[in-house]
């Protein structure tokens, strides 16, 4: 079992909590986030202000998910609180991105601009050559950033591309002169 869900997770002062049936819907200073959740595998209850999640039978598949879904609670609290942030940035001779309304267009060394819109739930600027990518859902943040980097990942001869910050881009020599 896991370590996370064995402790309760404490939902802090401004946060608001309700359990309808296996609809779990968090409110925030940031905004609201619901998921539903299987209760047959892994029941989920709110005692002194805190979620309590406990097995509702002892399996392999309901001990695998009673981590997840701490995990996922644990997300939906920091989002409302806090929210999530992630940054890429881009690298390369004429590559260029910027914000226009809801979409994000970018020159990526195509003969065409790349165009993405911006999901409504999260906000996205793009400043020189750093896109800043922000929301109150984890999942919803990250997968857009997944498929910002995917129109150009980075290469490994010049480090050309969309890279995430702090990403580490391993470089091979290339070729020798004689």
């Amino acid at each position: 079992m896991s370590r996370l869900s064995k402790q309760p997770i404490a939902i802090p002062a401004g946060v608001e909590a309700t359990i309808n049936g296996l609809d779990i819907t968090v409110k925030g200073p940031k905004g609201e986030l619901s998921r539903v959740f299987k209760t047959d595998v892994v029941s989920v209850t709110l005692e002194n202000n805190a979620f309590v999640l406990s097995l509702a039978e002892d399996t392999v598949f309901s001990r695998a998910l009673i981590g997840t879904y701490a995990s996922h609670l644990n997300n939906m609290i920091t989002g409302v609180t806090d929210g999530f942030q992630k940054k890429l940035i881009v690298e390369g001779v004429g590559f260029r991105s910027e914000v226009k309304g809801a979409e994000l267009h970018m020159s990526l060394g195509f003969s065409h601009p790349v165009i993405l819109s911006i999901p409504s739930e999260l906000s996205a600027t793009a400043e020189k050559n750093v896109i800043t990518i922000t929301g109150i859902d984890k999942e919803s943040t990250n997968q857009f950033a997944a498929q910002i980097r995917a129109k150009k990942k980075p290469e490994p001869y010049k480090g050309k591309g969309i890279r995430y910050e702090g990403e580490i881009i391993r470089r091979k020599q290339g070729k020798k002169s004689a």
